[in-house]
């Protein structure tokens, strides 16, 4: 995906998050679910697995993701582009919540910003700050 439509999107998500309270309140009927995950660490194929399992979050598969979506693993930009892009498709659906490696020292430390740095050279730094501002 071009970095245009990655910063793109970042900036449509920032701007919806902005909109957004601090506290998510999610419910639902006895007869629908709530998919609840957390710590998918740059890990894609485990998203890919929740969504096998569970199905993909639509009108009547809702989905609360709660942080640390990045770090550890090498795929963390493909897993915010997919949850970003969700978010935005089903915004009453997919409700993200900020985890710890949602900030900036922590992603010094252990390696998104030296792994999105050497992925995109030319765009990279403009896409982490980007994403800083929308974490």
């Amino acid at each position: 995906l071009h970095a245009r439509y990655v910063l793109n999107l970042l900036h449509e998500t920032r701007k919806h998050l902005k909109q957004l309270p601090n506290i998510s309140h999610v419910s639902t009927c006895y007869s629908e679910e709530v998919t609840v995950c957390g710590d998918l660490h740059g890990q894609l194929d485990d998203l890919f697995l929740i969504f096998y399992k569970n199905g993909l979050p639509s009108p009547s598969k809702s989905y609360v993701f709660n942080g640390d979506f990045v770090d550890r693993g090498k795929q963390s930009l493909e897993i915010l582009i997919i949850l970003f892009t969700f978010l935005l498709i089903y915004p009453k659906e997919v409700h993200l919540n900020r985890g710890n490696h949602e900030d900036h020292m922590v992603n010094l430390r252990y390696g998104f910003c030296a792994g999105l740095s050497t992925m995109s050279r030319v765009h990279g730094k403009k896409i982490l700050r980007m994403l800083h501002n929308v974490f």
